[in-house]
């Protein structure tokens, strides 16, 4: 006989629903620093015991409560976030009523607030779901929650937690989530199995945003980021983004946030993906912190237990302005080479001296040497020095093209004075017939030819395919490329695609293609090796893309094996002609895989490497 249908005991509920809510310590945290939050706190204090299990304690300086509010805030679906009890208006980051009564039925739980202007706070006490009187209290403004022995009540989710430190890890990378949605708020969190940090308020401008994810993402990104600000259809999106060349193995430090609430959403994701998609190589993910601003009617925030995700009305909306601001500004900063490139070089060059010496770091460190006291140093200028070691006979060696491999160098006659103020400076040398060396009016520069000039091909065929104008070659004789017969397979495929990119091929048997048109950029280059490359990149899709994604992808293999390839002498005025075209294109900062074209170091910096510093 079946068993009767009855009522379960509402504590047994409340930890039931508390699985949904309170996963480990760091959902509780999250719980209660949105409610500080909600409450107008300026001060946020977290403190960890045993990563969140033995102890959480959340202290403000917000609103704080009266008797009768702390009564009911600790009783299920009770909430001051919904005045009119219209789920499409929800402008808070809390308003389930849930989070307070979970926690207390699987812990021991202890609040202790005070609203502004009353005489004295006020406190309850609730353990396991055994709710306690409401008792006076000695308390400044703000409220204290107090949580103790998490899951004491449910032993067996303690089993499912990790160690100590890894869970304080995930209650920090909460916060700092939370931090960055709201630089206006100091936010501090201390405790065991956490180096803890304490993040003073900052401007809640632009500004100031910048100054909270300097501190949360560091300095590099700081140097490294543009600001993104862009509004269309009602749709506000702010925040900063790293430049391609400063770039993360994962996804971990790409923080999106949707009205103030941080989120991990499928279609922001994909968006990011497809703004980055011409600058990053597989696998490697930008640094960025986005944040998008709508009506609160035209996003659902109600779709996932834990708030994490969202269903916006019109996605397609929000996609177009996330990808669009994101390549607009890319195009515009994507010349600039990451800050990391020069002083990161010049920090392992002086790792690099002898041991003898110590380094420079280390002489630095006993203030023990100055090149100014050294025998050999100049009394006149650097000019006037020169003057006199030519007229004593000391001059330079001739490094020419007889030279040894390793010191191989084109001389690249000085051009004007006026080449000086590009970006990019003028070219001076050519080194082991793969880097430029340019000269500009506070350092120098140092280009990779091949990755420039890749993205300056990857760039001009795209201009061309979007006026309807790849330029074509006919080959007198078709080239016949022999494959296995699933390469040919995918080639035939996608042969529709490669015909108005300017490559025709068609099946020539069951293991070869016949290739009869090539774009005109490639000319006479290795029209078999372009092809294979095509047929791993088709393996390596798995699926079919965007349209556009796929014959951008088809253009930058293209561009790839046009390109000037390492090894190949330049003349001065085909350097020059790169820098200056390197200048005026977009994104020209990175190849088409993702890897810097230049890097630049100041005049400073060679002199900190000298000791002249």
């Amino acid at each position: 006989m079946p068993a009767a249908v009855r009522r379960l005991d509402p504590i047994l509920i409340d930890r039931i629903a508390a699985g949904e809510v309170v996963e480990r310590p760091a959902a509780a945290v999250k719980e209660l620093v949105e409610n500080a939050i909600d409450a107008g706190a300026s001060r946020i204090e977290v403190v960890l015991g045993e990563g969140g299990r033995g102890l959480i304690r959340v202290t403000d300086d917000g609103a704080g409560m009266g008797p009768d509010d702390l009564a009911l805030a600790i009783e299920r679906h009770a909430t001051s976030k919904l005045p009119d009890e219209d789920l499409t208006q929800i402008s808070t980051l809390g308003f389930r009523g849930e989070a307070l009564p979970s926690i207390a039925a699987v812990a021991r739980l202890a609040i202790a607030t005070r609203a502004q202007g009353a005489e004295n706070g006020w406190s309850i006490a609730v353990d396991a779901g055994h709710v306690g009187p409401v008792k006076p209290a000695s308390l400044m403004r703000g409220t204290r929650v107090e949580v103790r022995d998490l899951f004491y009540a449910t032993p067996a989710r303690l089993k499912f937690l990790k160690s100590d430190r890894a869970e304080a890890q995930a209650v920090a990378g909460i916060v700092k989530r939370l931090a960055m949605a709201r630089p206006d708020i100091r936010f501090a969190l201390a405790g065991e199995g956490t180096a803890g940090f304490d993040y003073a308020a900052a401007s809640a401008d632009a500004a100031g945003l910048l100054t909270r994810l300097g501190q949360i993402l560091g300095a590099d990104f700081r140097d490294n980021a543009v600001e993104i600000a862009a509004e269309r259809h009602g749709i506000r999106l702010a925040g900063f983004a790293g430049l391609p060349t400063f770039h993360r193995a994962t996804s971990t430090e790409q923080y999106l946030f949707v009205n103030g609430r941080p989120v991990r959403d499928k279609l922001l994701l994909g968006a990011i993906r497809a703004a980055y998609a011409d600058y990053l190589p597989g696998g490697r993910y930008p640094v960025l912190a986005l944040f998008v601003a709508l009506e609160p009617r035209a996003v659902d925030v109600n779709v996932h237990p834990a708030k994490a995700e969202v269903r916006f009305r019109d996605g397609g909306a929000v996609r177009g302005l996330i990808v669009g601001s994101l390549r607009e500004r890319l195009a515009i900063d994507g010349i600039r080479a990451t800050s990391t490139g020069g002083l990161r070089t010049i920090d392992r060059l002086a790792a690099r001296m002898p041991a003898a010496s110590g380094g420079w770091a280390g002489q630095r460190a006993a203030a023990a040497w100055d090149w100014r006291r050294s025998p050999a140093a100049p009394t006149g200028g650097l000019a006037e020095t020169g003057a006199a070691a030519r007229e004593a006979g000391f001059a330079q060696p001739d490094l020419g093209y007889d030279a040894a491999p390793a010191a191989r160098m084109a001389e690249v006659e000085a051009g004007p004075d006026a080449a000086l103020d590009h970006m990019l400076g003028a070219a001076r040398a050519q080194l082991h017939e793969t880097y430029i060396v340019a000269q500009t009016g506070d350092g120098i520069v140092i280009v990779d030819q091949h990755a420039a000039h890749e993205r300056l091909v990857y760039e001009r065929l795209k201009r061309q395919r979007a006026e309807n104008a790849i330029a074509r070659q006919m080959l007198l004789i078709p080239a016949v490329v022999e494959l296995d017969e699933a390469s040919v397979a995918r080639l035939v495929e996608a042969a529709p695609l490669l015909a108005p990119l300017g490559l025709a091929l068609e099946g020539f048997g069951p293991g070869a293609v016949a290739v009869s048109e090539v774009p005109a950029a490639v000319g006479g280059d290795d029209v078999v090796a372009l092809v294979r490359d095509l047929a791993d990149s088709l393996e390596e899709w798995g699926g079919p893309l965007a349209l556009e994604r796929a014959a951008d992808h088809v253009l930058a293999t293209f561009a790839c094996h046009h390109s000037v390839r390492a090894g190949r002498r330049l003349r001065p005025e085909e350097m020059n002609a790169l820098l200056r075209e390197m200048e005026a294109t977009p994104g020209s900062g990175q190849c088409n895989h993702g890897r810097p074209t230049y890097v630049e170091l100041k005049l400073g910096d060679i002199e900190r490497l000298f000791g002249r510093k």
